[in-house]
């Protein structure tokens, strides 16, 4: 297998390459590709590739002739996602465009795991029922409709011979993941309590959202099991990779509140509370764990738990 990766630089990307080396065998050769390029501590040296450039793309395929190709450069964070729409556009949707037709031109045979996301669901987790594949994409932010965008302009061209699978992650977490997402967001403000670096105050919004969240590296899992199984898969299918279970936002707080022996309190901050535009969501991965074998290896309250040993390090280093 030769396995093409993009935005290595990401925090899911070092998680992917050390599950297909424990799912697919370390035979397994892997190219490593982001926007800056440069090296890193767990792919040696990143090739620097904008996946926006549909030239620079065609060359990539061209030189590494992969038999899979991860797609996982993206714009993480809703919030950067939302604050320049029209480069969030031009990642979700122009990158992936230019990766499949790349590999239809230049590595037919490739495969694309396109990593998408479980928020294209939107507006249908108002039900408030675990959702499924079939569930009708309704997204409500830029994030989320250039994901669903994506995924559906893939799915049309497999009907042209791209081989395709569409994985829809839900909420995933672990060590190295930025402030930009609130499990890490909730961390560091406890490290840094510790540290005597702030006040034992935490300010919050609204903690009454519930969102289904994994470990990163069960996540990172699916998609390694994705690149195993993929000859066994018909081309365009589609995975939910979800737990199923719903965590109340002010639950995980009180978590990492309860492994801290400093005293901190919560206040609500006026300026954030403000109601979920979707309460609850969670999702069904019923087609996960029976056609990739999948299913989630790691406790939230241990994730949980290395998420703030790796934010007290990352305090204590800085």
């Amino acid at each position: 297998m030769r396995v093409l990766i993009t935005g290595t630089n990401g925090f899911v990307g070092p998680y992917v390459l050390d599950a297909l080396r424990r799912i697919c065998g370390h035979e397994i050769a892997v190219a490593a590709t982001s926007k800056d390029g440069g090296p890193h501590p767990a792919f040696g040296q990143v090739e620097e590739l904008d996946v926006t450039d549909a030239t620079a793309v065609q060359d990539a395929v061209a030189r590494h002739r992969p038999t899979h190709v991860v797609h996982l450069a993206a714009v993480a964070a809703l919030g950067a996602a939302q604050a320049d729409p029209r480069n969030t556009w031009r990642i979700h949707v122009d990158g992936a465009l230019n990766l499949a037709n790349a590999i239809l031109d230049k590595a037919p045979d490739c495969w694309l795991i396109h990593i998408g996301s479980g928020l294209v669901y939107g507006e249908s987790a108002k039900t408030g029922r675990p959702l499924d594949e079939n569930t009708l994409l309704a997204p409500i932010d830029d994030y989320a409709v250039t994901k669903a965008a994506a995924d559906l302009a893939l799915g049309a061209l497999s009907r042209q011979g791209l081989k395709c699978v569409r994985m829809r992650p839900f909420n995933h977490t672990g060590p190295g993941q930025t402030e930009a997402f609130a499990v890490p967001a909730f961390a560091m403000q406890i490290a840094r309590i510790e540290a005597g670096l702030a006040q034992p105050v935490i300010r919050v919004g609204n903690l009454d959202a519930r969102r289904d969240f994994l470990d990163v590296r069960d996540i990172a899992n699916a998609y390694a099991r994705a690149v195993l199984t993929s000859r066994d898969l018909a081309p365009n299918t589609i995975f939910n990779i979800a737990s199923g279970v719903s965590w109340r936002m002010g639950d995980i707080l009180d978590l990492l509140l309860a492994q801290s022996s400093a005293r901190i309190v919560t206040e609500q901050d006026p300026l954030r509370l403000r109601p979920s535009d979707l309460p609850c969501i969670v999702g069904d991965a019923t087609r996960a764990r029976t056609l990739l074998g999948w299913a989630p290896e790691h406790s939230f309250e241990d994730t949980l738990a290395a998420v703030l040993e790796d934010c007290r390090v990352r305090v204590a280093q800085a």
